[in-house]
């Protein structure tokens, strides 16, 4: 479903190949190298935070490997720019009779924060020093089955960790709590663009239904989680922009909830909530956005 959500902001590039008509196995997934805007590289170094920009760089490299792998829906590839992956795409579908339909994800860091703030404690007659690491990203999906490759989607990718330590004047120790902070960082940014990308080219579906028992085609590694409550929506008629004539998607009505009961390495069970017998097989699947966080109390 072509479902467009414009965001700005972190710069990588995956790519996935799935097949056209008959798909038999996952959709191969190519990643590329993960590179941050060279405005924001030149403003980490003059702010002496090269360093903490080269280790989110390499960790979220080896992240998102991690995270798409868990997810067990892609072959995973690694390229080290787009030009290389075109070149291999031309060649694999000039030599095979089934033509592959081809999907690009940039994943582009414009914006990253590793910040130390002391804070005093006179009623415990200690001080200690408190580390925020914030990363800002977006995430763009094109369709390169086509050309010029066109914008599919794109989604805010944005994350946002702090800690705090009591023995200051041990740096080891502040170290070792900042390299947990962007580690904890880039496995939460991570794993937002893989369950972006994966409902993008798998949505959730359900594939079976027995009395009040679903089974959904999403496993471990998706973010699917005992316990969550899913809104599941009926498809209608194809949606179709009456200036471009080009298909939005489809038209979504509410079906009902399911609760999430157990998550295997493939797929997941389910209970119907409500909704009754109007949830059927072929059904889509979301899990709702989680409400914005309170605002902070007034200062005195």
């Amino acid at each position: 479903m072509h479902r467009r959500i414009i965001g700005s902001t972190l710069g990588l590039l995956l790519l996935l190949g799935t097949a056209a008509w008959a798909q038999t196995g996952p959709a191969t997934l190519s990643v590329e190298k993960i590179h941050a805007k060279p405005a924001m590289q030149q403003a980490m170094q003059r702010a002496g935070k090269g360093n903490s920009l080269d280790r989110v760089t390499e960790a979220f490299d080896s992240q998102l490997l991690d995270r798409i792998n868990s997810s067990r829906k892609f072959r995973v590839t690694a390229v080290s720019d787009l030009a290389t992956l075109l070149k291999a795409v031309n060649r694999t579908n000039q030599s095979t009779e089934t033509k592959t339909l081809t999907y690009g994800l940039i994943v582009t860091l414009d914006d990253f924060e590793d910040s130390t703030e002391q804070m005093n404690f006179p009623s415990l007659n200690q001080v200690g020093v408190k580390r925020k690491i914030r990363l800002s990203a977006v995430a763009k999906i094109y369709n390169l089955g086509i050309d010029p490759p066109e914008l599919f989607e794109t989604a805010n990718i944005q994350v946002l960790q702090a800690g705090t330590r009591m023995d200051m004047g041990d740096l080891q120790k502040n170290a070792e709590l900042t390299d947990a902070l962007l580690l904890t960082s880039v496995q939460e940014a991570a794993q937002k663009i893989v369950d972006r990308v994966t409902d993008v080219v798998y949505p959730a579906k359900i594939m079976t239904r027995t009395d009040r028992q679903i089974t959904i085609n999403r496993g471990d590694g998706t973010g699917i989680a005992p316990g969550q409550l899913w809104t599941v929506f009926a498809l209608g008629k194809a949606l179709k922009d009456p200036d471009t004539g080009e298909v939005l998607g489809r038209e979504e009505f509410v079906a009902g909830t399911a609760r999430i009961l157990s998550v295997q390495a493939k797929f997941t069970t389910a209970e119907v909530v409500d909704g009754g017998d109007r949830i059927r097989e072929g059904m889509l699947l979301r899990l709702p956005a989680a409400p914005p966080p309170p605002p902070p109390p007034p200062s005195n």
